[in-house]
């Protein structure tokens, strides 16, 4: 039987409270009890972890016997840890699921207290979980580069890419598209940016970019969801007085489809500093939509080599905003060779990163721990 110990939170919505316990096509799904202030607040965020930590922690204890397979997904940031400590206590097998590198995000994005012996020691802890585990499960090859400097081996890392369903997002012809309508982008050419505004993204060249856009009457940038950035993005939106940069809020699963349809172009972008400790996934939808990415961020990174090799998208490095908006301008013009890009992006993603072909090479993998 597959068991899920989860949150009872909803990503975007800390006050929520869903169901402690439910079945779901035969997985037992078990949210914990944790503090909900939400991500507004580093101190607050820092207290749903530790919350969630403990009553995870109990949760596993008593559920655990020997020989069952414990996979750790790091969000919260040192779960694995915890994890770890049970999978020992219990005579279990651990798998870790490492999405970012913690604390070397922290520290890199100038996080308060994230240097020095503290950080030191975070990662000492981190790394005996990684040890301690019968596989460690990573999201891009430079990822796996990093660990396998801070564990020595290359034995327990594989590399999985995260995915997208195919069933779930498939393209959808703009004419088809009933958010064009009703987002009032008919006639527009839309550069759009979907998922988190978080503090690892880089924004100040899009909005550069919007800036110098603005008398073009054809291209909009639609930015939809939320994070740390947007009050930012908000507010350099009133001061240059963008009146092409629209502002929508996460949209629902069921609608993936049409809010990443309706985009000509999708955005990515990623600090530099951040490359090999995370891989945006929103790449992964935007592929699956069937539609061109720009990247802006290094050109020797996870999602700009992937562009590259599969001739899917465009790399702009982050500080060359008018390079950004000279290939917009580009796309904009030549539609068709803008929707190439889109049709080669759906073909990568039926390829390498579907889900049945990614749950293909989990199975496989717990199969043989």
């Amino acid at each position: 039987m597959v068991e899920v110990v989860t949150s009872r939170q909803i990503y975007d919505d800390a006050k929520s409270a869903l169901a402690s316990a439910e079945f779901s096509n035969s997985v037992h799904i078990r949210r914990v009890w944790s503090t909900s202030f939400g991500r507004s607040s580093l101190v607050g965020r820092s207290l749903d972890y530790l919350t969630f930590y403990a009553a995870t922690f109990i949760r596993l204890l008593k559920d655990t016997k020997p020989g069952d397979v414990l996979v750790a997904e790091t969000d919260p940031p040192l779960i694995s840890v915890v994890v770890a400590i049970v999978a020992a206590i219990r005579s279990a097998k651990l798998v870790n699921w490492v999405q970012d590198l913690f604390p070397e995000v922290a520290t890199a994005l100038g996080f308060k207290g994230m240097n020095g012996g503290f950080a030191a020691f975070l990662k000492r802890l981190r790394n005996w979980s990684l040890r301690r585990a019968a596989m460690n499960v990573v999201i891009g090859e430079g990822m796996k580069q990093r660990l396998i400097e801070e564990i020595g081996t290359a034995e327990k890392i594989q590399v999985i890419h995260n995915w997208s369903d195919s069933k779930q997002i498939q393209p959808i012809l703009r004419q088809e598209n009933p958010l064009v309508k009703e987002w009032l982008l008919e006639d527009k050419f839309v550069v759009s940016y979907s998922g988190n505004m978080g503090r690892a993204h880089e924004f100040r060249i899009i909005m550069d970019a919007a800036a110098s856009l603005f008398g073009n009457k054809e291209i909009v940038f639609l930015f939809i969801g939320a994070g740390a950035q947007l009050d930012w993005i908000k507010q350099e939106a009133d001061r240059q007085m963008a009146s092409n940069v629209i502002l929508k809020p996460y949209q629902p699963r069921n609608r993936l489809s049409y809010s990443l349809g309706v985009a000509d172009i999708h955005l990515v972008s990623l600090n530099p500093v951040l490359e090999g400790l995370i891989v945006p996934s929103k790449f992964y939808g935007i592929l699956a939509a069937g539609r061109a990415t720009i990247f802006v961020g290094s050109k020797d990174g996870e999602v700009a080599g992937i562009l590259e090799d599969e001739e899917c998208g465009i790399t702009i490095e982050s500080n060359e905003s008018d390079e950004l908006v000279t290939r917009i301008l580009e796309l904009n013009r030549d539609r068709e060779y803008c929707n190439d890009l889109g049709v080669k992006a759906r073909e990568l993603f039926l390829k390498k990163y579907n889900s049945r072909y990614a749950l293909e090479q989990w199975k496989f993998l717990i199969d043989m721990i």
